[in-house]
């Protein structure tokens, strides 16, 4: 593509493929209220599937911008699938003594993923003289992973005549799956999720995806190097951005392993939140009192720029110890097992919806309006604490199951038996 991007052009590419994520998040969950669809959309591929035709499309050098659309639109699919069904399995599959370690794997591996594209971008940048290849590469990328999940599910084994004691015991485990879960979601209706404790549950599952994006940290993220060059990196913002994505993978490590489970959840909300609005406001203080000149890219890095990149690292990691992880594992958690699905799809679609909204105006608001973007930001941060401490409750230590009492529910004949321990039993007296 040999396009000038202006704003408005880059922050289409950028937030495009929310619209398909958006869309197919909340058709997952709908379909998926079918548990045998569930287990299709796991087993069959299709998330990937969607995430290597985007991919391709992306890359293909077809000069046309509207190609490249579709692609990232094709690939949104992929990733608002992927967004339902991981949390939704991880919090179904385990016991609630690792279920926060096990949730928060899903922030680790996105961080992770984020890093390695800021480094190969970065890499492209000084050693690749092609500027069709500077992006194609980075995008092309995806296709990597997308192709080794790609793998064949039980069911496609037993059509080709694969029979073995693995395959018979796996096929057991799901049919017995399947039986469980129809039986929980058995005569199900939307109306049931205007029920009081539902209700609060679905402004929770879409409040909180709000209040994620409004730290901050997704916009810095889209936008890293545009932001480092706004706050005084100089020369340097590709390669500051690189290590930008090592420091999230480190904060949700280190959150992962050593404080998710021994502090709960609600207290890592408001002191992520805290911390976020504090390296927000000192960003805002910096800039507005030593704005980069115009020529700052060219000069290289000034003190002012060094000290707001750090800060810029601190919230980061401050994010990855808190609203980066815990939103989608407390989607995960306060849902009852009849309408974990629907619940989950509910905040999934709304955190795309946002995401769609924030990638469109912080690059105008950082061109426009400059330090008082991070300001708003700060502002919206502590807000944010308010917000948790009224409203998210304790869910960490208590099983699915008890979820009911915590948030007002009656627990029914549909709930209180937990699908995978039914799965486990009904396939061992098998």
């Amino acid at each position: 593509m040999g396009y000038k991007l202006g704003l408005t052009r880059a922050s289409y590419i950028v937030s495009v493929s929310c619209f398909g994520s958006f869309a197919f998040a909340f058709d997952t969950g709908v379909i998926s209220m079918s548990s045998v669809a569930t287990i299709k959309y796991l087993q069959h591929g299709q998330t990937v599937l969607f995430l290597i035709v985007g991919t391709i499309l992306q890359v293909v050098n077809s000069h046309t911008l509207g190609t490249f659309y579709v692609g990232r639109v094709v690939a949104g699919v992929g990733i608002g699938a992927a967004t339902v069904l991981i949390p939704m399995y991880s919090a179904e599959m385990a016991p609630k003594e690792i279920r926060g370690k096990l949730g928060a794997c899903f922030q680790l591996f996105f961080a992770t993923g984020v890093m390695v594209a800021y480094w190969v971008t970065y890499a492209v940048s000084v050693d690749q003289p092609s500027v069709t290849k500077q992006w194609q590469i980075p995008l092309g990328l995806q296709l990597l992973p997308s192709s080794l999940l790609f793998i064949e599910s039980p069911s496609n084994g037993v059509r080709g005549g694969d029979e073995t004691e693995e395959l018979q015991t796996e096929f057991d485990e799901i049919l017995a799956g399947i039986e469980e879960e129809a039986r929980i979601k058995e005569n199900f209706t939307p109306r049931e999720l205007l029920l009081p404790a539902n209700r609060y549950r679905i402004f929770i599952a879409i409040t909180i995806q709000l209040c994620a994006q409004l730290t901050g940290n997704t916009s810095l993220a889209y936008y890293a190097a545009q932001i480092f060059s706004a706050v005084g990196a100089g020369d340097s913002s590709m390669f500051v951005t690189g290590f930008f994505g090592v420091v999230k993978v480190v904060g949700v490590l280190i959150f992962q392993l050593f404080v998710l489970d021994r502090i709960g959840r609600r207290t890592p909300f408001m002191v992520g939140a805290a911390a976020m609005g504090s390296f927000m406001l000192i960003i805002a203080c910096i800039v507005a009192t030593h704005e980069p000149s115009a020529t700052a890219t060219q000069q290289g890095a000034t003190g002012a720029g060094i000290a707001a990149v750090i800060m810029i690292y601190a919230e980061a990691f401050s994010f990855n110890m808190s609203w980066g992880p815990l939103p989608w594992l407390y989607l995960g958690e306060i849902f009852s097992n009849r309408t974990r699905e629907i619940g989950i799809a509910i905040g999934a679609a709304s955190q795309w919806l946002f995401n769609f909204v924030m990638s469109q105006m912080t690059p105008h608001a950082i061109a426009n309006i400059g330090w008082r973007t991070f300001l708003i930001f700060a502002i919206f941060n502590y807000a944010i604490i308010v917000y948790s401490w009224m409203f998210l409750k304790e869910t960490a230590g208590h099983s699915l199951e008890e979820m009911q009492a915590i948030f007002g529910g009656q627990v029914s004949n549909h709930d209180n038996k937990d699908p995978d321990a039914a799965r486990r039993q009904e396939v061992s007296t098998g």
